[in-house]
């Protein structure tokens, strides 16, 4: 059963899974669809979210975001653990997969629509639906699979150019791909802009046969978590507003900086730290 208030046109479309992540201080909500659409919220859109989830799953973080909720037994649980070699990741339970037909009619030519995999949950063929839309990718819940022991683990993406080539841009972290650079100049060449985040490194941007590399601030890292979604969402977005993949990066590689120094959802940014990156800084 989909869980649909009535709502309202939105101007960013989020679809993938809300999450319960699993933490040492207990669980949270996250998810690329909680940090995604709560920056686009920060950015002062209108914002909605496609996805799955059991209904004891509280949105309360998510207020002022509009929720198309199917009502699943599950929520897509993960539980993160850093190591000094990286994190290591397990995948307990995940929620059914989303379709066209859950996205309601009135979100249907919403001008930015961000898909957000985080447990292989997105129809593919969503990439075909939004003709008249702005389409980010971030495609990390493609990228990854899961062993007997529910470890999460890089997998192979056969679908990659189908997919790439019908996004406006894409956003993926090394991690996603293993640091296999002979991968990430497959998909370069499959998408119009690609960006690949290279964590406390910065970020590049492959565009038109050019790549540039974006270095962020220096910041005490508290929390990494969510950073490439803050990312993602400010990058679609200023692309959207600039058409210019040069100030698109410098602007999300500042928000995703600023991310890093909180924990959990508090790393969205603020309006005022919003206000505060646009101003270009060279």
């Amino acid at each position: 059963m989909l869980n649909m208030p009535p709502v309202e046109p939105v101007d960013y479309l989020v679809i993938g899974h809300l999450t319960k992540d699993m933490a040492p201080e207990g669980a949270h909500i996250g998810g690329t669809a909680a940090y995604a659409s709560l920056t686009a919220r920060a950015l002062g859109l209108r914002v909605g979210v496609v996805t799955a989830c059991a209904s004891d799953v509280s949105t309360v973080p998510l207020d002022g975001v509009q929720i198309a909720a199917l009502s699943s037994d599950v929520t897509t649980t993960f539980e993160n653990v850093y190591t000094p070699k990286g994190r290591i990741q397990h995948l307990y339970s995940v929620a059914p997969s989303l379709d066209y037909y859950l996205v309601p009619e009135l979100w249907r030519n919403t001008p930015i629509v961000h898909l957000g995999p985080v447990a292989r949950e997105v129809d593919l063929n969503l990439v075909r639906s939004f003709p008249d839309s702005f389409l980010g990718l971030t495609p990390q819940g493609w990228l990854r699979d899961w062993d007997a022991q529910r470890k999460v683990i890089s997998s192979e993406w056969p679908e990659a150019r189908y997919v790439l080539e019908k996004a406006n841009a894409a956003v993926i972290s090394i991690e996603d791909v293993d640091y296999d650079e002979d991968r990430i100049d497959e998909m370069a060449y499959s998408c119009h802009i690609l960006v690949v985040t290279e964590a406390a490194a910065g970020a590049r941007v492959y565009w038109n046969g050019d790549i540039r590399r974006f270095r962020p601030p220096i910041v005490e890292e508290i929390d990494p978590v969510g950073a490439g979604d803050v990312f993602a969402a400010a990058f679609f977005y200023r692309l959207h507003s600039t058409r210019d993949p040069w100030e698109a990066a410098r602007f999300a590689t500042q928000l995703a900086a600023i991310s890093v120094t909180r924990r959990g959802l508090e790393g969205v940014p603020t309006q005022e730290e919003v206000q505060a990156s646009m101003i270009e800084v060279f």
